[in-house]
């Protein structure tokens, strides 16, 4: 049975695998240093859809169905689907994974769905709730662009802070079993709100809430930095993860030898003109699944943190001059079902 320790953390006991993974992306995405570990490019963006919310859509059918198809699973199969996105109402989940007829819990945690859609699978799974439980979320450029700031051909310009938010879906599925990568425990985050204002400036108003997180998570485990091959957070990009660091070495605790972040790693900063780095449900989850998974299951990495972050604003917030909450979930993922630090 699961294992609670301390105020937020649960360790799992039954062995939950994930079993199968699928990350999907647009152009952009397909011209960074990572285009080789996505299953599905898109020459542009559109996915063959007459709009970008429905490609985004479209993503998420993609990712899903590849995800079935490497784990030889039928719809059927699966006991129930987890996942949420970044549009209101999390359109581009209902819409793109309505015609699997799953049993379907929509969730909203920003760019931190990823995280919390496999955290709350496993726990699930761990706890026999679910027999086969998938998670999925996307986010779409343009798709985000459009609700959260102004569409493209307002043509406005980005502050140096912002960060571009991926075209990318990704999905997994998990079940009780002997196979890496193992979840092996997870931490459920708190709102963190520092009064950061600009919602341009991401990375500096969720960077509290992975500090929160990961020392929460220090601290329920009794593990260190020194036990994982890498501490991956997503998407704190260049600020953000800057000040991450910073802040957990106020505290004595050094991560930067360690310290990956997915909006750092799905473009090319020299290349690509992304100002402070990737972001977007897309960019953690295409990242997880379609790299990190594949390099734990093959044992070249042997214990990771995966801690997601999300900026919890909306436009209505934004338009009323309210500050922007961060919210940061971890999933500790191994090679090794128990033991291995």
């Amino acid at each position: 049975m699961s294992i609670r320790m301390g105020r937020s953390t649960v360790m799992l006991e039954n062995g939950v695998s994930v079993i199968s993974s699928s990350a999907v992306g647009g152009k952009k995405e397909g011209e960074g240093p990572y285009a080789g570990c996505f299953d599905y490019i898109d020459k542009d963006g559109y996915f063959g859809q007459p709009s970008f919310e429905l490609a985004e859509s479209a993503m998420q059918g993609l990712a899903l169905q590849n995800a079935l198809e490497k784990a030889g699973k039928e719809p059927g199969d699966i006991s129930l689907l987890i996942g949420g996105d970044l549009l209101d109402q999390c359109i581009g989940t209902s819409f793109g994974t309505k015609d699997f007829s799953l049993p379907f819990l929509g969730i909203y945690g920003a760019c931190s769905t990823m995280a919390e859609g496999l955290l709350l699978a496993a726990l699930l799974t761990d706890g026999g709730a679910a027999e086969t439980a998938a998670a999925i979320t996307s986010s779409h450029f343009c798709t985000a662009e459009r609700q959260y700031r102004f569409p493209l051909a307002y043509g406005n310009q980005r502050t140096p802070t912002s960060q571009w938010t991926a075209t990318a879906s990704g999905a997994l599925l998990l079940e009780k079993g002997n196979e890496p990568p193992f979840v092996r425990a997870v931490t459920i985050g708190r709102i963190e709100d520092k009064g950061i204002t600009d919602a341009n400036n991401m990375g500096a108003a969720m960077a509290p809430a992975a500090y929160s997180t990961l020392s929460q998570f220090f601290g329920d485990s009794g593990c260190s930095p020194e036990n994982f091959d890498y501490i991956v957070t997503g998407d704190l990009g260049n600020v953000g993860s800057r000040l991450l660091c910073e802040l957990l070495e106020k505290d004595g605790v050094n991560i930067r030898e360690r310290h990956l972040d997915c909006g750092r790693m799905i473009y090319d900063e020299k290349s690509q003109d992304v100002h402070a780095g990737g972001s977007g449900c897309g960019c953690s989850a295409a990242m997880l699944c379609g790299y990190l998974l594949p390099e734990i299951k093959a044992g070249r990495i042997k214990n990771l943190l995966f801690a997601a972050t999300g900026a919890l604003l909306s436009p209505t917030s934004s338009q009323q001059g309210l500050s922007v909450p961060g919210i940061s979930h971890l999933v500790w993922l191994s090679h090794d079902r128990n033991g291995g630090l």
